[in-house]
């Protein structure tokens, strides 16, 4: 069967742009070093909106779907908000999911399940490291994906389903501590892209994270 891809969210096109400044991030690692619980609420009182940031599963999530994940959102506003879980890994590539990939410049993009809504759909993104910044194309036409590969410095991905909310979904878990917002880090693209990410990523938010971050598993067996 004939994938279908995502080509709109919330009723229209999107394309969606961030950018990440050592400035900014620099003064968020060093907000970082502060009470963990007062720094995470700072960052939800004073950030309009998520879109272009990471959200990442506080560690006492633990419910399956989410837990230890990174998600890039691509929108949130006053309808609601999407991203794409980022360390997922299905262990194929579009060539081996369709077809329809299989013999062209899309074979060998990776394969990820991207969250648990729409599971059937694929969506395509693409990122690119730019000297003033880090660049996300989401939701993009596969034409459009492929232009983009000739491009130096472009990474593209597949992911099979988004992660969604409706509107003030996401704002109540911010309320409930369920995520910590983090700025996109510039080696985004040179990490591993499973369960190690959001242990690095979050160990970057401070001494306290990395803590919390690196705590075993099941720590009552140690």
């Amino acid at each position: 069967m004939k994938p279908q891809v995502l080509r709109t969210m919330f009723g229209e096109s999107r394309e969606a742009s961030s950018r990440v400044r050592r400035a900014h991030v620099s003064r968020t690692r060093a907000e970082a070093s502060r009470d963990f619980f007062n720094m995470r609420e700072q960052h939800q009182d004073t950030k309009v909106t998520f879109a272009g940031s990471l959200l990442l599963a506080h560690p006492s999530l633990r419910e399956p779907t989410f837990r230890h994940t990174v998600v890039l959102m691509s929108v949130h506003n006053a309808e609601g908000a999407m991203g794409v879980v980022l360390n997922r890994p299905t262990g194929k590539r579009l060539g081996e999911f369709s077809g329809d990939f299989a013999l062209g410049p899309l074979a060998s993009v990776p394969l990820f399940t991207g969250g648990p809504v729409q599971t059937e759909q694929l969506v395509l993104a693409a990122w690119q490291a730019r000297p003033d910044g880090f660049r996300l194309h989401f939701g993009v036409e596969p034409e459009k994906a492929i232009q983009l590969l000739t491009e130096e410095g472009t990474h593209v991905r597949a992911f099979l389903g988004y992660s969604g909310w409706s509107a003030g979904q996401l704002e109540n878990e911010m309320k409930h501590h369920t995520w910590v917002v983090a700025d996109v880090p510039e080696d985004l693209l040179t990490q591993a892209q499973d369960d190690t990410l959001w242990r690095t990523v979050l160990g970057r938010e401070g001494a306290e994270w990395r803590l919390l971050a690196e705590e075993p598993e099941e720590p009552e067996r140690n």
